[in-house]
């Protein structure tokens, strides 16, 4: 038998992020999104032992030994429940890699939720979200999805209302950016002055709850998108082209490449798509909306 489980990508409609702390994480308010762009993750069991593969757009990126997340995912799983971690895993990717929208962190808590299934564990969700935050911040989200708050580094989530639909743009750079560089050009912008306490928008939240997307638009923000551009400046002329295209909101989605176009429906959506898909200013568009449920099986 085998198992698969979809689990999406994720925008952050407010990264807040504090200063470094002494583990070297930072303190986050993070406002996740899940979205409808999908990558699949297959269990099968392997009678050669852990084995990772992959497929879709950039897979040929995708890590196939054990720093995949999620062959560490299968590796965590297999430990807690005194059982030998043979499973071939099995990546069908289309969330873009090494992009900010959490494409790794989705692929370890598909492959959570997978084996758990294949192997019947009978874990709980909240061992599930233990055995997530030990893998990374995004992970637990990945596992949960809709919307959520998350703090600490991301990992400790709070979900949060939304009151419609979310159509979103998202342009894919032309190469991707490293989460762990974004993070220290966060640290060396910010050197000698004051970096404030994250707080989660009230009137982002509201904008949510509301399902309002033109008080959405006047509320995102990424305090990680100067680092960003700063080691990638061309993101500031496929932001500027969305703008042109009638977004109601451009920003770099997490520590980027990706750029996320917020659109008031679904026509605007596609006209913001066109537009950037005829530029020069990046290397493919997807549409999506959100939120979407979290890591699931088929």
């Amino acid at each position: 038998m085998s198992v698969t489980v979809r689990v999406p990508a994720k925008v952050n409609v407010q990264l807040a992020v504090g200063a470094a702390r002494p583990d070297g994480f930072h303190e986050l308010a993070n406002v996740f999104l899940a979205v409808g762009l999908y990558d699949e993750v297959t269990a099968t069991p392997s009678p050669d032992g852990l084995r990772i593969t992959c497929d879709g757009p950039d897979a040929a990126q995708v890590p196939l030994d054990r720093t995949n997340l999620a062959a560490r995912a299968a590796l965590a799983l297999a430990e807690r429940y005194g059982r030998t971690p043979d499973v071939h895993l099995h990546i069908a990717k289309d969330i873009p890699v090494a992009g900010g929208m959490a494409g790794g962190s989705a692929d370890g808590a598909g492959a959570l939720l997978a084996c758990d299934a294949l192997w019947g564990t009978g874990a709980s969700r909240g061992e599930l979200l233990d055995i997530c935050a030990e893998l990374g911040s995004d992970v637990p989200f990945s596992l949960v999805g809709g919307a959520a708050l998350g703090t600490g580094r991301g990992e400790k989530l709070t979900g949060l209302e939304v009151g419609g639909v979310f159509h979103w743009v998202f342009a894919m750079a032309t190469r991707g950016l490293s989460t762990p560089a974004v993070f220290r050009a966060f640290d060396r912008l910010g050197e000698g002055r004051d970096i404030p306490e994250p707080v989660a928008s009230r009137p982002l939240l509201d904008a949510l709850a509301e399902g309002d997307p033109d008080a959405l638009a006047a509320t995102v923000t990424n305090d990680l998108q100067p680092a960003a551009l700063s080691l990638f400046p061309e993101l500031s002329d496929t932001l500027a082209a969305g703008r042109e295209a009638g977004a109601l909101a451009a920003l770099v989605s997490g520590s980027g490449p990706t750029t996320a176009f917020l659109a008031r429906d679904e026509e605007e959506a596609g006209v913001i798509a066109e537009a950037l898909e005829s530029s020069a200013a990046c290397r493919t568009v997807r549409t999506a909306t959100g939120p979407v449920p979290g890591a699931t099986v088929l």
